[in-house]
C-alpha cells in the first residue's frame, strides 16, 4: 500500500517543483535560459552568401553574416545605415573619360560611378578551423590528405579553430566568387551589367577552371578583377558602370557579406564535400551568430558568436516607438539572446499547438487557425480572440513590399497591345475581379487590393484619393470603392464585345487563364475566378499545369492571362517598375517584364526614373508611369498581402522589418515569464492516475485482505 501511495504522490510532488513540463521538446538543462525557439518547413539548400536567395536561407545567414550596410530596425521608410562599413559610401561619378562630374551630373553624362568602402577595423572572424595554425604560423588543416579525414564527420571534429581580422580584401573576395563558375550566383547576371569587368571575369575564371587538374584548387586571388580592388587594408573600392544607385540596398544583402579566401582554400580540399564540409553547410561570419549544429531534418541552432564586435540598440526610431515600448533598451549592447533553436516543423497544426503551449516564440497564422487566433470586428479592425489574449499573445500586421496579380500577356492578338479596344477589354476584366471579395474569402482580409505596381512602404506610393486607380475605382465616403459591374459591361461593348460576344462574328469571347494550382483551395479559388469572369459574360478557360511549363509557356509568350507575384528585393520603385519595362520582357530579352508590356512613353520615363535620388522630381515622375500603366492595364493590379504575426508576451521588441534580414540580434526574450508560462500552460492532468490509483485499490485490497486471512489460517 505503501508503494501504491508513492505512485500517487509523486507525479503531484514533481509537478508542484518547478521541473520542466513533462510535455516539453526541448533538454530540461534548456528550461529559463536566454533561447529563442523558432522554426522552419523546408531545409536550406544555401547557407553560401554568393548563393543564397531564398528567404528560408536567409533567416540564417542574415544573422552569420556582416555586409556593409544595414536597415535601420526602427525607422521608416527604410532607411539604410552602416553595418561593417565605417560610413555609408558616396558615389564619385566619372564621364568616359575618367574625369569627375558633380553629384547633380545628367544620367546619360554619367559613364562610371566609382564606390570607396570603408569597413570597421578590430572586427573578427568567429572561431573555425579555416583560420586554425600551429606553432610556426601554419595553417593546420589547408593540406588535409583522405586519413586526416577519416575521422572527420562534421566541422566540430576538427579539434582546432582559429580567427583572424575582417579585411577589405574579403569584400572583394566575394565578389570574385559571383563570377565563380561552379557556384552559379543568382544575382551574377544583374551584377555583370554593372559591375565593371565582371562579365569578363567569368569568362576568365571559366577557362581556368578548365585547365585545373582533377579536385583541383581555383585560386582567385591569381585573377585581378577590373572593377573591384582593395585600397588598402580597410577600404576597397567598386566601380560600376553608369549610375545605379540602387547600388547601396545590394550592399545591405549577404550577397556582398566579407568571405575570407582561407575558408574557400578550407572546403575546397578534395573530399570535404562528400563529407557536407562546404561554406553551403557551415559558414564563416563576423556576425552576432555562428550556426553551431545543422541538422535540417531535425533542428538548426545559433549560438552567439563570441568574436563578436558589439553593436547597440538603436536610440531613436519613429513617433510612437518610445509608447511602444521599442526604445527601452535604446543604446544597450546586442545581441540579446545567448542562442537561437530552430525546429522542423512540416504540419501546420503540430506547430500550432505548440506555439499554444509556449514551445514557439512566434508564430504565423494558417488559414485553418485564423478564427481561433483572430476576431475581425464590424468596421474591418483586426485583433486577437479573447483566448490569445488571456495569455497574453499580441498580433503583429504588416502590409508586405508585395504584389499578387494577374497579368496580360501584351503580344497575344486578343487582350494585347495598345489600342483603345485592348484597353477597354482589359480594364472590363480588371473591374470584374473584385479583390476585396477575394481576399475576405480567401486570405481572411490579409492584405489591400492593389491600385497600381507599387505597394505601401515604397517610395513613390501615394495613398488616399490621390492614389487609386481610376480607370477600376471610384474614391467614395473616403474609401476605394470598384466601379460596379455594369460599367465593365459597358466598357466590354465599347470594345467590340457587347454580352461578351464577338460583336462581328456573334460569337462568344473565350479568355484563357495558365495558372499552377495544385494545393486544397485552388480549386475554390478557380471557381471563383470563374464567376468573376462571369459577371461580365466572359467565359473563362483554365488551363491548369506544373510549374516548370509554366514558365516556359510564359517564357515562350504561349499565355493569354496569367497569375504571378513579385517580393521586393530592396525598397525602392526601380525594383517593381522594371517589371513593365519593355525592353525587360520576358520573350526575347529573358527578363522579369513577364507582360511583355512596352510603351515608349513608359519606357522613356523609367531609364530617366530608375537613377534619379528619390524626390520631388523623381515621384512626379513615377506618379505619370503609374497614370500610364494603370490606363493601358497589362496587370489586374491585384492585391498587396498582409503579413499576419503572433508573439508571446515574453517576446519583446517586436516591430516587423520587411527589408531587414538580421533581425534576430534585436529580439529579447523574458525566459523568467516564459518558463513561467509553460508550466501553467501545459500542467499534467493527474485525476486520472488518482483514479487508476484507487480503482487499483479497490481491486486490491479485498485480495490482500482475503490473503493474510488465509496467512493467519495456515500460521495456527
Amino acid at each position: 500500500m505503501k508503494s501504491l501511495l508513492s505512485f500517487v504522490l509523486l507525479p503531484l510532488i514533481l509537478a508542484g517543483c518547478g521541473a520542466s513540463p513533462w510535455n516539453s521538446p526541448y533538454p530540461a538543462a534548456d528550461e529559463g535560459r536566454n533561447i529563442a525557439y523558432s522554426s522552419f518547413t523546408e531545409r536550406p539548400k544555401h547557407l553560401d552568401p554568393a548563393q543564397s536567395y531564398s528567404s528560408n536561407e536567409i533567416a540564417f545567414i542574415g544573422q552569420i553574416y556582416e555586409p556593409p550596410l544595414q536597415y535601420h530596425y526602427l525607422k521608416r521608410p527604410y532607411t539604410l545605415i552602416p553595418l561593417a562599413a565605417s560610413e555609408l559610401p558616396k558615389a564619385l561619378f566619372l564621364d568616359a573619360q575618367g574625369k569627375p562630374l558633380s553629384a547633380d551630373s545628367a544620367p546619360e553624362k554619367i559613364a562610371y560611378s566609382v564606390y570607396e568602402i570603408h569597413i570597421k577595423p578590430h572586427v573578427r572572424y568567429q572561431p573555425h578551423p579555416a583560420f586554425a595554425r600551429d606553432a610556426g604560423g601554419n595553417f593546420l588543416y589547408h593540406h588535409l590528405q583522405a586519413p586526416d579525414l577519416a575521422k572527420i564527420h562534421k566541422l566540430a571534429d576538427f579539434p582546432q579553430t582559429g580567427t583572424r581580422e575582417m579585411e577589405a580584401a574579403d569584400y572583394v573576395h566575394e565578389i570574385k566568387r559571383l563570377a565563380h563558375p561552379k557556384l552559379n550566383s543568382p544575382i551574377f547576371g544583374m551584377m555583370s551589367e554593372y559591375i565593371v569587368g565582371l562579365k569578363e571575369y567569368a569568362e576568365t575564371l571559366a577557362k581556368a577552371q578548365q585547365a585545373l587538374p582533377p579536385g583541383g584548387y581555383l585560386d582567385l586571388e591569381r585573377y585581378p578583377l577590373a572593377g573591384v580592388e582593395a585600397v588598402d587594408r580597410y577600404t576597397y573600392r567598386v566601380k560600376l558602370k553608369g549610375k545605379y544607385p540602387q547600388f547601396l540596398y545590394w550592399l545591405a544583402m549577404p550577397f556582398f557579406a566579407p568571405v575570407p579566401a582561407e575558408a574557400d582554400r578550407f572546403y575546397g580540399q578534395p573530399g570535404m564535400a562528400e563529407k557536407n564540409l562546404t561554406l553551403d553547410w557551415y559558414p564563416v561570419g563576423t556576425g552576432p551568430y555562428l550556426l553551431s549544429e545543422n541538422d535540417p531534418n531535425r533542428r538548426m541552432v545559433l549560438e552567439k558568436n563570441p568574436h563578436f564586435h558589439g553593436e547597440n540598440y538603436p536610440t531613436e526610431g519613429e513617433p510612437g516607438d518610445a509608447a511602444a515600448g521599442l526604445l527601452k533598451d535604446a543604446g544597450k549592447p546586442l545581441p540579446f539572446v545567448d542562442k537561437a533553436v530552430f525546429s522542423l516543423e512540416k504540419e501546420n497544426i503540430p506547430y500550432w499547438n505548440k506555439f499554444l503551449q509556449g514551445y514557439y516564440d512566434a508564430s504565423g497564422i494558417s488559414s485553418d487557425s485564423f478564427d481561433q487566433a483572430v476576431r475581425v470586428a464590424a468596421q474591418g479592425e483586426t485583433d486577437v480572440t479573447e483566448m490569445m489574449k488571456a495569455k497574453g499573445i499580441r498580433l503583429q500586421t504588416t502590409v508586405t513590399a508585395s504584389s499578387d496579380y494577374y497579368g496580360f500577356n501584351m503580344l497575344d492578338p486578343v487582350v494585347g497591345g495598345l489600342s483603345e479596344r485592348a484597353r477597354k477589354l482589359r480594364q472590363a476584366v480588371a473591374i470584374a475581379l473584385d479583390y476585396d471579395e477575394f481576399i475576405s474569402i480567401f486570405a481572411n482580409g490579409r492584405g489591400i487590393p492593389a491600385q497600381g505596381p507599387l505597394p505601401p512602404s515604397i517610395f513613390g506610393f501615394r495613398d488616399g484619393a490621390a492614389g487609386i486607380n481610376p480607370y477600376v475605382y471610384d474614391w467614395i465616403g473616403g474609401k476605394a470603392k470598384q466601379k460596379p459591374v455594369e460599367y465593365a459591361k459597358k466598357l466590354l461593348a465599347e470594345a467590340g464585345f457587347p454580352e461578351g460576344r464577338d460583336a462581328q462574328t456573334g460569337r462568344p469571347l473565350l479568355l484563357y487563364l495558365d495558372i499552377t494550382a495544385n494545393g486544397p483551395d485552388d480549386k475554390a479559388r478557380l471557381d471563383w475566378i470563374r464567376k468573376q469572369f462571369q459577371k461580365i459574360d466572359l467565359q473563362l478557360v483554365v488551363r491548369n499545369t506544373d510549374y516548370n511549363r509554366f514558365q516556359d509557356k510564359i517564357r515562350r509568350g504561349n499565355a493569354q492571362i496569367f497569375h504571378w507575384g513579385w517580393n521586393a528585393d530592396y525598397p525602392d520603385p526601380e525594383n517593381f517598375l522594371f517589371l513593365l519595362y519593355g525592353p525587360n520582357a520576358r520573350v526575347g530579352k529573358e527578363g522579369e517584364n513577364s507582360a511583355n508590356y512596352e510603351n515608349p512613353e513608359f519606357d522613356r520615363l523609367f531609364e530617366r526614373m530608375k537613377n534619379m535620388d528619390n524626390g520631388p522630381e523623381r515621384q512626379l515622375i513615377i506618379d505619370r508611369m503609374v497614370e500610364i500603366a494603370r490606363r493601358d492595364a497589362p496587370w489586374i493590379w491585384g492585391f498587396h498581402p498582409k503579413q499576419y504575426a503572433l508573439y508571446h508576451a515574453w517576446y519583446r521588441n517586436i516591430k516587423p522589418n520587411l527589408m531587414a534580414n538580421n533581425g534576430l540580434k534585436y529580439v529579447r526574450i523574458d525566459a523568467e515569464l516564459r518558463a513561467r508560462e509553460r508550466r501553467e500552460w501545459n500542467r499534467p492532468v493527474l485525476w486520472p492516475l488518482g483514479l487508476l490509483a484507487l480503482a487499483l485499490g479497490a481491486a486490491i485490497v479485498p485480495a490482500v485482505v482475503v490473503y493474510r486471512r488465509r496467512e493467519r489460517m495456515a500460521a495456527r
